[in-house]
């Protein structure tokens, strides 16, 4: 899984450069402090309640604090993993051309090869250093055929693997998110329907020449409810915590864990959907696989009710999770927001 150092990187244009106040300003980034890292196989009961287990007291804490840990022991297997990060980088290895040959099918299928951008003063859009390839879970069928004759057989058999695996652990995560949250541990995963809502997305961060200038991914929260990201021994993601950035570093044989816009809403505020970007390094690529377990389009979603009293009264209405895509999708470029009780909308 360790990039390999590219080639030197192509020159930064003006259509990458940030204004000043948007850039990531790296050097006041905080590097003795991350996010927490559990080991996942120390999940035992104490007595006979499985909410004092180590684990669920480690994610408790995490969920107030950070919205973002890092798994280890977490029994998806490393040879699936490797062969995912090979499949992703020999995508992104192909030439421009031949990756973008079919493009126009991809966002009919709402599969698709795009790059991020940032509104800036005036309107313009400013992209970001990156490429990006999102797709539905299933079926993998469609979006074979989709890709590159050179890739595609390649890349359908990882992912398919790879998707039963983090199927598996995203409902094990939920369960116990749900148990932090002092509720029953199939909640979580109920409420997000039997047909949740799963994307992927693979990001590939060329080098670049001066990271201080432009990002590789914006300022950002996630959507949907759990996020489980892979990424290669390289590291550039980092995450807001007390107004400032702290660096996450990449640990072999781990998940980044975050929890998306719906169980912030669904915690009724205890647990945080936080603040996240990417940024670049000059020598090596970058690469990552974030895989998002949301809620079907048609749930309802909102404060659980078990989570509702006087002390605790609803920060949140309840929507259905097609409404929350409306919005956000319309408010592109923009802060985006959550649906408060008054029906106002709110920052996350």
């Amino acid at each position: 899984m360790d990039s390999n150092v590219s080639p030197a990187p192509v020159s930064l244009s003006s259509q990458f450069i940030l204004p000043k106040e948007k850039r990531p300003q790296l050097s006041e980034v905080a590097s003795l402090t991350s996010i927490p890292i559990i080991d996942l196989s120390d999940h035992c009961s104490y007595g006979d309640n499985p909410s004092a287990s180590l684990v669920v007291q480690k994610i408790t804490q995490a969920c107030e604090e950070y919205g973002f840990f890092q798994i280890v022991n977490h029994g998806v297997p490393q040879h699936v993993c490797n062969k995912m990060m090979a499949a992703i980088t020999d995508l992104f290895n192909l030439p421009p051309e031949q990756r973008d040959t079919k493009c126009h099918n991809y966002y009919q299928r709402d599969t698709k090869c795009y790059n991020y951008y940032v509104h800036v003063e005036g309107g313009e859009k400013v992209k970001m250093w990156s490429e990006c390839f999102g797709h539905f879970w299933y079926p993998i069928e469609d979006i074979i055929h989709l890709l590159p004759e050179k890739v595609g057989s390649q890349y359908g058999e990882a992912f398919s693997e790879y998707a039963r695996e983090i199927g598996a652990l995203s409902r094990r995560l939920l369960g116990l998110i749900s148990m932090a949250l002092g509720i029953e541990e199939d909640c979580l995963v109920k409420m997000l329907g039997e047909q949740p809502r799963l994307r992927a997305q693979a990001n590939f961060y060329p080098p670049c020449p001066d990271p201080e200038l432009t990002m590789g991914l914006p300022v950002h929260t996630d959507l949907n409810a759990l996020t489980v990201l892979l990424q290669s021994q390289v590291s550039g993601l980092q995450v807001i915590k007390d107004g400032k950035w702290i660096a996450v570093p990449a640990i072999p044989h781990a998940f980044v864990i975050n929890l998306g816009d719906q169980i912030q809403v669904m915690s009724n505020g205890r647990f945080k959907s936080v603040h996240h970007r990417a940024v670049t390094n000059k020598v090596q690529q970058r690469l990552s696989m974030a895989m998002f377990y949301g809620p079907n389009t048609g749930n309802l979603i909102g404060p659980i009710k078990d989570l509702i009293d006087e002390e605790h009264p609803p920060r949140y209405r309840h929507y259905r999770f097609s409404e929350f895509l409306e919005e956000f999708y319309k408010q592109e470029g923009t802060q985006r927001m959550a649906k408060q009780v008054n029906q106002d909308w709110i920052t996350i």
